[in-house]
Order: C-alpha cells, then structure tokens, then sequence
C-alpha cells in the first residue's frame, strides 16, 4: 500500500500531498480513515487502494471524499473502476449523500472520463489550483457524485 501511494505523491500530478508516507505514518494515517481498502489479484498483489473520510466537519460532514491509487502494472485492467465503484458503496454505507472530489487536475482525462462515465458532474474549473512536481500551476476540476440508498 505505502509502495503504491508514495508513487502517486512522488508522481506529484494527482495528489496534494508531497511527504511520502513512512511505515509508522503510514499505518497512522490509513486507520484514521472512515474506510480503506485494497484490490488485489488472485495471486495477492496489491493492485490499487482508495481512502474515503468525511469532506468536512459538522452541517457539511455528510460528504465525504475519496483518493485512489492504481499500482502503474496494473492500469489499464480497470482496477480504478472498481475502487471507485466500491467506495460509492461504502460511502452509502457510512451514511454519507455525497462523494466529492476536491481537486482533480484537468489533464488527468483518464481519471476525468471515469467519474463522468461513472455519473460524477464536473463543478467549473479552479485555474492553476495544483501545483504540479516540476513547479508549474495547473488547473483543477472539483466533482461530485449523490449517493443514494440504490448506489
């Protein structure tokens, strides 16, 4: 899970975070999320992970938020597709009525077409609201998704 995560933050084009997770913060950081999952092959390799946790606190705690990690051997075998499908499960079964994404940066179409197609509607554009690895800004595109008891 930390190999697969830390790949993404060391990517720098996707998540916010730039410290890598160590074992101990790791381990710390994984249990306090409302929910954390892996997909895994038959063989056991861990192939993906998402977190989900609330969006934010009080009158605005019914929404939560969700970060996916795909393992670079395994993209392309909608791995992706699956985690997000399944945290739109696990969302409703902790009771939250909203999935949204934060901070989706406009040139990750992969991940773009995937919440579209899976029903999630793009909020507007945050113009250079990342700040990528190498320093230049790029934009964000914020989505959301209702969950419902029928998800």
């Amino acid at each position: 899970m930390l190999e697969i995560w830390n790949g993404v933050v060391t990517e720098g084009n996707a998540f916010p975070q730039e410290e890598c997770l160590t074992a101990e913060t790791g381990a710390d950081f994984f249990a306090l999320q409302t929910y954390t999952a892996v997909a895994q092959s038959q063989c056991g390799k861990i192939c993906g992970l998402y977190i989900l946790h609330p969006n934010n606190v009080g009158r605005c705690g019914h929404i939560c938020n969700a970060s996916y990690a795909v393992n670079p051997e395994c993209r392309g075998l909608h791995i992706g597709e699956k985690l997000v499908n399944d945290s739109i499960k696990q969302g409703v079964h902790y009771g939250f009525k909203i999935l949204q994404f934060n901070a989706v940066v406009a040139s990750n179409t992969r991940a773009r077409h995937l919440y579209e197609r899976l029903g999630f509607v793009q909020l507007g554009t945050i113009p250079s609201g990342f700040r990528m690895n190498n320093g230049e800004y790029a934009d964000i595109c914020p989505y959301y998704r209702l969950l419902d008891n029928n998800d």
